[in-house]
């Protein structure tokens, strides 16, 4: 074949390759077809932990078995640990690394549903110190909270009544979200400086619905600022309240019940739950939270199998 030839043999191919895979509809004339990702499938130290298995409070334990398990990455709950010594997050790192696991968010809570700007202020110091733990652990995301008001008598109380409470005497949401707003625009920029993203999670208070999460993210509006999308925390209406915020995703917590759930269960559907973050784009870490009563090797084990086979 001489070059002429080979030349109009190549365009001619590239041509024809292109038309194929616009008549498949799977790409534009011209672009690269793009393979469909299998989503790497993490474990939260709280699906081991729960609060209530002391011998998995330590974190290395919950690193070993997550290997061992077949986990690809684990996310670290910050109140398993209390206050970490720098030794310590240099071991998590240097233990994970080892066992072939990335370190993928840490889990913190705060609340800026104080009326006292003092108890808010220090609120907003203690999560720019867990930014500055994550950023020694190399960790690239750190799951916030807007925090609650605490009106309940308790947690399980707060269950009982489906997460909702009401405000405190004398005061309202609205004004909340003012606070919450407030304590953000003091809190990204730390994070942008770390390079980790802040990830809201659906997770009580004002950030119980899409429509609230959203309220804050606007009013932050920040690349920095984005959701820690958990499947578990919808009550009602899960499938529809996801598809509203998984284009904002950058960490899916991927709550199951195997023994049934401490707190409640819920019959979700992933492979439907994998099917509308896919089509949102998300390609980032699954991270397990198992919530079921089933002793915790047996009901991670099989929840990883069913998360491996829908995602």
């Amino acid at each position: 074949m001489n070059l002429t030839t080979r030349r109009t043999f190549l365009a001619s191919s590239a041509l024809a390759a292109a038309g194929a895979a616009s008549v498949s509809g799977q790409e534009k004339p011209g672009e690269p077809e793009t393979a469909q990702r299998h989503l790497r499938i993490g474990v939260s130290t709280y699906s081991f932990y729960q609060f209530r298995h002391t011998e998995y409070q330590p974190i290395e334990p919950c690193i070993d078995l997550a290997a061992r398990l077949g986990f690809d990455g684990v996310e670290i709950l910050r109140r398993q640990i209390g206050e970490p010594t720098a030794q310590q997050m240099r071991e998590f790192k240097r233990r994970a690394f080892s066992l072939g696991l990335d370190l993928i968010g840490y889990s913190t809570h705060q609340t800026f549903l104080r009326p006292d700007p003092a108890e808010r202020k220090k609120n907003v110091e203690d999560t720019v110190r867990f930014i500055e733990e994550a950023y020694a652990m190399g960790i690239p995301t750190v799951r916030v909270n807007t925090g609650r008001w605490d009106t309940s008598a308790d947690f399980d109380v707060l269950m009982k009544n489906r997460g909702n409470e009401p405000a405190l005497p004398g005061h309202t949401d609205e004004e909340a979200f003012g606070w919450v707003k407030e304590a953000f625009e003091q809190i990204v920029p730390h994070a942008e400086k770390c390079g980790i993203v802040l990830g809201m999670e659906n997770h009580w208070g004002l950030a119980m619905t899409p429509a609230g999460i959203l309220r804050v993210l606007n009013d932050v509006q920040s690349p920095w600022f984005k959701v820690t999308l958990d499947t578990g925390n919808f009550l009602e209406d899960p499938y529809d309240r996801i598809a509203q915020l998984a284009a904002h995703a950058v960490l899916v917590q991927a709550k199951t019940y195997y023994g049934g759930g401490r707190w409640y269960t819920l019959d979700l559907d992933y492979a439907r739950i994998a099917a509308i973050i896919r089509k949102a784009g998300y390609q980032g870490y699954i991270s397990l939270e198992f919530e079921g009563n089933e002793e915790v090797v047996s009901g991670t084990g099989k929840s990883l199998a069913m998360l491996k086979k829908c995602f």
